[in-house]
């Protein structure tokens, strides 16, 4: 494929020098563990939505959902929409109840609703799946950068895993999901400027539509049967609530209403994206048939359309997505070994200086094992059948007891212990069994789990003491927040927040515009043009409708 110009490591510096300046200003507001890692409760809900939407997608979607939509068609959208089902439910049942918890950590609340152990069980165990999860990003973010660039595969891990821990142990959750809302801007932009480029060079979608009929079927190829796709939605319904960043947005905002807001406003991102993000990915197969390998189709695309700067631009928008997913995790997982292990195990009486020190350590820690993991998932396929894979076997056995206690309170600790146990087991026995399908195999760990974890509630009795727990814990997120427990932003940070977006999306249009200009000649330049202009608009719109004013001191 195409090598990138200067012009395209020039807008990549630049884009990377805008994220490294929104860290840096979070990072001198951060004054405690809590606003580290919680954002203090009072992340706006729509920020915190944008995050969640982003914190979903990673180059994974550009990678493994392109690679579905290259071979299939329309289903890659088709399989990507059971994401949305997550957030509404999370909207609707879940939500408010993790709000009301008021919980530092995810595992934090399995304490109280289980016992210790159970908490550090899900601690450790939690720990490798999410490892395992982000090796799988990682590994994605690798092989797109190989393709796009003349990095080779390992240079590509370690580089973006290195620029990935950097940014996230500067400013903590705040920073996390201010960059999150501002790549999304980047890649929406983006995104969107590839559709008509490829729709041209596919010679319309009505062409297209006439060259490839079976690709704009909703139901087409293996994964668009009906057994395939209600097992993959179960599973991400399972995976999504409990996943700990997803978790963490939900406690990160100040009350159940934003909870619902947030939850509804995730889905509909989910829903109306995943079509402008794929399409390019269905031309792709006109464009560009018979590619050896399907999930490079869509930056195989990129290279192929997007002149000098631009491409750069894409690449900084790829890598952001990834960026912004890891970012989360990191996040979160550092919460975890932080408050759940350092804190809980080795040094009680810390201090929050000394916390804050040893999240950012972890954050490291974390960050090399997801680099050096991610050099070996290749061995379990493409990316999407190792996604699909490693969820099966660990998510759902975690998730169950996670989201289904926070629901049902006859279950108990020994139906959440073998839970986990049965999961693991059920999920090795029935995916090494060759005349099981992967949705019947997942569908039976499903049941199982399930089962096991009712039946201890049903079958065993709870003692006295850890059943007025349990009540005390259940009355607590039954009842609505009070005034005095929900958490407002200071003035003076929300202005300086209005300022910081402004600024950022003021910059992204100036580069936008910037990059369109050696090309302006092409459709692609004059696009881009006009996306610059638009952000430029949207720079103002913002900084008015935040502050009803455009001056930048309070």
């Amino acid at each position: 494929m195409g090598k990138l110009a200067a012009l395209d490591y020039i807008s990549m510096g630049i884009y990377l020098a805008l994220m490294a300046g929104v860290g840096s200003f979070f990072g001198w507001f951060i004054k405690d563990i809590k606003g580290y890692f919680s954002g203090g409760n009072t992340i706006p809900w729509g920020i915190s939505a944008v995050s969640n939407f982003m914190g979903s997608l990673s180059t994974f979607v550009f990678i493994a959902y392109a690679g579905i939509a290259y071979t299939d068609g329309l289903v890659g959208v088709t399989v990507l929409w059971g994401a949305t089902l997550p957030f509404l439910f999370a909207a609707l049942v879940i939500g408010k109840k993790w709000v009301r918890s008021r919980i530092l950590t995810p595992v934090e609340y399995l304490e109280t609703r289980f016992n210790n152990n159970i908490r550090q069980l899900f601690s450790w165990t939690g720990l490798g799946m999410r490892f395992l999860d982000n090796m799988v990003r990682q590994y994605a973010m690798g092989i797109f950068l190989t393709a796009a660039t003349d990095l080779d595969f390992v240079t590509a891990i370690v580089l973006s895993g290195a620029v990935t821990t950097l940014f996230t142990i500067v400013g903590g959750v705040w920073a996390v999901v201010v960059m999150d809302t501002l790549q999304f801007i980047i890649l929406v932009f983006v995104s969107v400027l590839l559709v008509p480029l490829s729709l041209n060079a596919a010679g319309g979608l009505g062409t297209l539509m006439t060259k490839l009929p079976e690709h704009f079927h909703w139901f087409n190829g293996p994964k668009g049967q009906p057994t395939w796709l209600l097992v993959y939605y179960l599973m991400l319904l399972l995976k999504y609530n409990g996943n700990w960043v997803f978790i963490q947005r939900f406690y990160s905002v100040k009350d159940e209403a934003a909870t619902r807001k947030l939850g509804f406003l995730s889905a509909a991102l989910l829903f109306v994206f995943p079509i402008i993000f794929l399409l390019p990915a269905i031309a792709a197969a006109d464009i560009l048939p018979g590619l050896e390998d399907p999930e490079q189709a869509y930056v195989a695309l990129a290279v192929q359309l997007l002149p000098a700067g631009l491409l750069g631009l894409m690449i900084a928008a790829m890598f952001s997505a990834t960026m912004s997913s890891l970012n989360s995790e990191f996040n979160v997982m550092s919460a975890v070994l932080t408050n759940d292990i350092y804190k809980r195990l080795i040094n009680p009486d810390a201090t929050e200086k000394q916390l804050i020190l040893v999240a950012r350590l972890n954050i490291v820690l974390v960050g090399i094992i997801v680099v050096g993991g991610s050099l070996f998932i290749g061995r379990l396929g493409s990316a999407f059948e190792a996604n699909k894979l490693l969820t099966g076997l660990f998510a759902i056995p975690l998730a169950i007891p996670l989201v289904l206690g926070l629901l049902f309170r006859k279950t108990n600790a020994i139906g959440a212990f073998f839970t986990v146990l049965t999961g693991f087991v059920a999920g090795l026995v029935f995916n090494l069994n060759g005349s099981l399908s992967w949705e019947m195999a997942t569908l039976l760990q499903i049941i199982a789990c399930t089962v096991v974890f009712f039946l201890s509630g049903y079958l065993l009795a709870s003692p006295e003491a850890y059943r007025e727990r349990v009540a005390a814990f259940f009355a607590k997120i039954d009842r609505p927040l009070s005034a005095a427990e929900i958490g407002e932003s200071d003035p003076a940070f929300t202005f300086a927040l209005s300022n910081l977006f402004s600024i950022a999306i003021f910059a992204s249009g100036v580069l936008f515009s910037a990059m369109s200009l050696p090309s302006v000649n092409l459709l692609s330049g004059r696009i881009a043009l006009l996306i610059g202009l638009v952000c430029i608009l949207l720079s103002a719109a913002v900084k008015w409708g935040f502050t009803g004013t455009f001056r930048f001191k309070n």
